[in-house]
C-alpha cells in the first residue's frame, strides 16, 4: 500500500477562523470535499517528485522542500478522525517555493530522475519507473505544480497538503 498526496490552496483565514488545524478538520473532515474542492492531485508521484527536486526521499533544504514534504503536520492525532494526514504550508513560505519552482525548469531537476537511486533512497514505487515516466507523468506533475503554487502566492494562499493511502 503506498500513500497519494493532494494540494488545497485555502485563504490564511477561513470563514473567519485563522487555525489551520482548525480548517483542514473543516475542510477534510467533509464528505465529498474531493469533489467540492477540486484538489491538485499527484496521486503517487509526489515523493518521486520530491525525490527529483531536493535529491532526498524526505528531507531537502528550503524553499524546495516545501514543495511537496514541507510544512507542518497538522493530523499527528486527528489522522484516524480524517483518514488522512494533513501538512499545513503558510503563506510565508509558499512565496518562496513558488519562486523556486518558476526559476527552476523541469529540465533542470530532470537529472535526479534514477529509478535505482530512488528504489534506494526509499521513494515509494520507484521500482516500476522507467524513462517514458519521466515525461509522461513527473513533467505535466511539475508544470501542474510550479502554475499552482504560483496561483497560491498570487493570492496569499496557505497551501494543505492532504496524504492518504491507496
Amino acid at each position: 500500500m503506498g500513500l497519494a498526496m493532494s494540494y488545497l490552496r485555502v485563504p490564511t483565514v477561513l470563514e473567519g477562523d485563522p487555525d489551520p488545524a482548525r480548517i483542514a478538520r473543516r475542510l477534510f473532515g467533509a464528505p465529498g470535499w474531493r469533489a467540492e474542492r477540486r484538489p491538485l492531485d499527484l496521486g503517487g508521484a509526489w515523493q518521486a517528485l520530491h525525490f527529483m527536486i531536493t535529491g532526498d526521499a524526505w528531507d531537502g533544504r528550503q524553499p524546495e522542500a516545501d514543495v511537496v514534504c514541507g510544512g507542518r503536520l497538522l493530523t499527528e492525532d486527528g489522522a484516524d478522525e480524517l483518514g488522512l494526514d494533513v501538512v499545513y504550508l503558510d503563506a510565508a513560505r509558499v512565496k518562496p517555493a513558488a519562486d523556486h519552482l518558476a526559476a527552476t525548469p523541469f529540465e533542470r531537476i530532470a537529472g535526479r530522475y534514477d529509478p535505482a537511486a530512488m528504489a534506494a533512497a526509499g521513494v515509494q514505487g520507484a521500482q516500476g519507473l522507467d524513462a517514458a515516466v519521466r515525461d509522461r507523468v513527473l513533467r505535466p506533475a511539475y508544470e501542474e505544480l510550479s502554475r499552482f503554487f504560483q496561483a497560491a502566492a498570487d493570492g496569499g494562499e496557505a497551501v494543505y497538503k492532504a496524504m492518504a493511502p491507496v
